[in-house]
């Protein structure tokens, strides 16, 4: 059984789906599965290699303190940032990825891990998404080299 908060999430996921309660399903069948879900609806997902990937995510968690969705995979090779659809426009291609609209994203069920990815952040089911000032200011930070005092 999936407790409420992942049951209220995985709702809200599914919603994006072109067929919800066949994406439920699927979860409820397996939740350690991933399903694909289209982006550019609910969300936008600002995709970051590696360990950018993790130093963004480290400043967001210290500078919201509790950051909207952001998923992992497995490998470690990015970090998927939920962003409101349309926000993903802003970022520079050479730094990182986007999935907005007309593209798609597999997502594991709420509150499990996949072979695919893993939730560092579940979604909370209410739709609370990642600031995209904020996104925008700690992949900056993170970008930008720190200047190292002369010995």
């Amino acid at each position: 059984m999936i407790e409420s908060t992942a049951e209220t999430a995985m709702q809200w996921l599914a919603s994006a789906a072109p067929d919800p309660r066949a994406c439920r399903e699927t979860w409820e069948d397996n939740p350690f599965t991933t399903v694909l879900l289209p982006a550019g609806l609910r969300w936008d997902v600002l995709l970051v290699p590696g360990q950018l990937g993790h130093a963004v995510f480290d400043l967001l968690e210290r500078r919201s303190g509790a950051p909207g969705p952001v998923l992992a995979d497995i490998a470690g090779a990015r970090i998927g940032v939920f962003v409101p659809p349309g926000s993903t426009e802003r970022w520079p291609r050479d730094v990182c990825w986007t999935a907005g609209l007309d593209t798609w994203i597999w997502v594991p069920c709420p509150g499990r891990a996949a072979r695919e990815a893993r939730w560092l952040v579940p979604p909370d089911g209410n739709g609370t998404l990642n600031d995209p000032d904020v996104v925008e200011e700690v992949l900056l930070e993170a970008t930008t080299p720190t200047a190292s005092p002369c010995t």
